[in-house]
């Protein structure tokens, strides 16, 4: 059940909880709550036996608090109507209590419907018929995994240029990350070793070398679904280094040039696995000071004022 005005918590743990039962197979229709307030009195049960019977629903996970999450109900239908339900709390200092509180309720109900189906079972086997064979239930995939592991590694490919002259350069690109919450990544990403473009005049032609670290977050929505789109900043240094290769008439020289560089990026990623994923992004640096390339006195072309990035990676929750 969806609850009205929900907060940013209570809305996490709807996203995440609707995830995991998406993951393994379960139909889940949302309904909207009919009563922030309600209590486990007759009009909450004659309404929840209304939605049930119209639904044909097995099970109905209600989520209590508008404000703040206070709890996770899991009412199971039994048999002849009747309503089991169970509460599923967790301190307010618990370590990534959203995730936590989808996980257990997650667990909650896939316990009452085995036991369920136990007593079926039994059942149908002291009236001599055959049990019928039931597939074994995977273990929940994408949030489930990112709530147990706190760390990810990220390995890949980033493409790199600026709007003024310096041609793209393709470089390996890795990443460490610490998730303190589902949605919220800490990032550390480096980039560098890569192709050497060159920036050609007819008096002399330069090469570009370019690498950079920068230290950021990135936020993801609806992390608990097979594809999520993230926006990301950071921060770092951005290296650069300009070959000058002579001409008959000049000179040329090189130069290493160390700058602050801001990092926002827009991007994607696809669960491929419990554990694995990939990413796509693009991204947009501004560097501080900016290279500037120079023939004689002629500027013909800058890096960093900005430069324009594409990344594809491939990720694994550790």
């Amino acid at each position: 059940m969806r609850p009205s005005n929900a907060s940013s918590e209570v809305a996490e743990v709807l996203t995440r909880l609707h995830g995991e039962l998406l993951s393994v197979g379960v139909d889940v229709p949302m309904v909207d709550r009919p009563d922030p307030d309600h209590s486990a009195g007759t009009d909450w049960r004659s309404w929840l036996d209304e939605v049930a019977g119209k639904r044909g629903a097995a099970a109905v996970v209600d989520i209590i608090g508008d404000d703040q999450v206070v709890a996770v109900d899991v009412w199971i239908v039994k048999p002849q109507g009747r309503f089991e339900v169970t509460r599923v709390t967790a301190d307010a200092t618990t370590p990534n209590r959203s995730g936590t509180l989808a996980i257990r309720a997650f667990e909650a109900l896939r316990a009452s419907l085995l036991e369920l189906d136990l007593r079926a079972r039994g059942r149908r086997e002291d009236d001599g018929k055959p049990a019928p064979v039931v597939a074994a239930q995977p273990e929940p995939a994408g949030t489930s995994a990112a709530a147990r592991s706190r760390f990810a590694f990220e390995l890949g490919a980033t493409a790199l240029m600026s709007l003024d002259g310096v041609g793209p350069a393709l470089m390996p690109v890795v990443g460490v990350g610490w998730a303190p919450r589902s949605s919220l990544v800490v990032e550390l990403v480096a980039a560098g070793a890569g192709t050497r473009p060159i920036v050609t005049t007819a008096l002399g032609s330069a090469g570009v070398r370019q690498e950079y670290a920068t230290f950021g977050a990135r936020y993801a929505f609806h992390p608990g679904d097979a594809w999520w789109p993230f926006f990301g900043v950071a921060a770092g240094a951005l290296h650069t280094s300009l070959d000058g290769e002579t001409s008959p008439t000049v000179d040329g020289h090189g130069i290493d040039q160390w700058s602050f560089v801001v990092d926002g990026g827009l991007g994607a990623g696809l669960r491929l696995s419990r554990r694995y994923y990939v990413t796509l992004a693009a991204h947009v640096q501004v560097a501080a000071p900016y290279a500037a390339i120079h023939f004689v006195d002629t500027l013909v072309a800058t890096s960093g004022r900005p430069n324009l990035l594409f990344t594809a990676t491939v990720g694994a929750w550790l």
